[in-house]
């Protein structure tokens, strides 16, 4: 093996929510598994779970899926931690855009696994002036600013454009993320990486940002967790699956959170992930759980 590189829904909803989709360009049940790029990094861990590969004590930090040729307007990541990864930010379309980007970047989190002092970083923990941030990015202490909360496996997590944030230590957390190379570090424990500290600050949101779509997530319950506006997301579970977007309504990203999940007929594995057409075809057995994914039409 070569070495890696550094709440339930209805119909109903999706015939309202869908109109803001375009027609996919297939009308038949397309099954297409994304390229698998292994990533180390030195917060990553050597004991990724044997599901995912073997890696030979590798440190992988991140595994991340790409389509080849044709990217996706969305990625999908799982992330590995051992230690706290950089507090950093995203800007929106504008700030993006006249930085010579493409779009914005929005994300979210789901933890899957999580040690049991694991913490993310959501936000700031009191309002901030930019002065105050800067002067704390330099000197270490914007990792006191912002509002660390326990993490549990189930969590889940939106962040918006602008609000600072971070990943700690002790995680296995899945990301699904607007697919733009667009992150401005404020902090990086003195990693020997650049910094973007005037970039990030102007586009950053000065106080605490609680999110109405954080929640804990039941593993045996399917739920709508993003709803727009950049994409949607759901969470499947279980065999008696609720009703799913139309086939041929967008281009929709499937990744198995487990053992259990089919695309028509054929197999998914959990460290792997597909873009589909027809999320009818999607099978999995009682105790399996995947994700679904799609951009929304803006």
């Amino acid at each position: 093996m070569a070495r890696p590189a550094k709440g339930r829904w209805g119909a109903a909803h999706f015939a309202r929510r869908l109109t803001f989709c375009a027609p996919g360009p297939h009308s038949k049940r397309m099954l297409h598994k994304l390229t698998t790029r292994i990533v180390e990094k030195p917060w990553g861990r050597t004991d990724i779970p044997a599901h995912f590969g073997d890696f030979a004590g590798w440190r992988i930090g991140e595994i991340w899926f790409e389509d080849v040729g044709t990217a996706h307007p969305l990625m999908v990541k799982f992330l590995f931690t051992s230690e706290r990864l950089s507090v950093q930010v995203h800007p929106d379309d504008g700030a993006a855009r006249a930085a010579g980007f493409p779009c914005g970047k929005e994300e979210c989190w789901l933890v899957l696994d999580a040690a049991d002092d694991a913490e993310l970083g959501v936000g700031l923990n009191a309002p901030h002036s930019k002065d105050a941030l800067h002067a704390a990015a330099l000197s270490g202490e914007i990792v006191d600013m912002v509002d660390w909360r326990r993490a549990v496996a189930g969590d889940f997590v939106y962040n918006q454009s602008g609000t600072i944030h971070a990943i700690g230590a002790g995680l296995t957390v899945v990301e699904v993320q607007q697919n733009v190379d667009c992150t401005w570090r404020l902090y990086d424990y003195g990693r020997p990486r650049p910094l973007h500290l005037d970039e990030g600050l102007a586009v950053a949101h000065l106080a605490p940002r609680p999110d109405p779509r954080d929640r804990h997530v039941d593993a045996a319950q399917s739920a709508m967790l993003v709803d727009g506006p950049f994409f949607h997301l759901c969470h499947l579970s279980g065999d008696a699956l609720p009703p799913l977007p139309p086939d041929g309504a967008a281009d929709y990203l499937l990744t198995p959170l487990s053992r259990g999940c089919s695309y028509d007929g054929e197999g998914l594995l959990l460290g792997e992930c597909a873009r589909i057409t027809a999320p009818s075809a999607i099978r999995l057995t009682p105790g399996a759980r995947a994700l679904l994914c799609w951009p929304a039409l803006r």
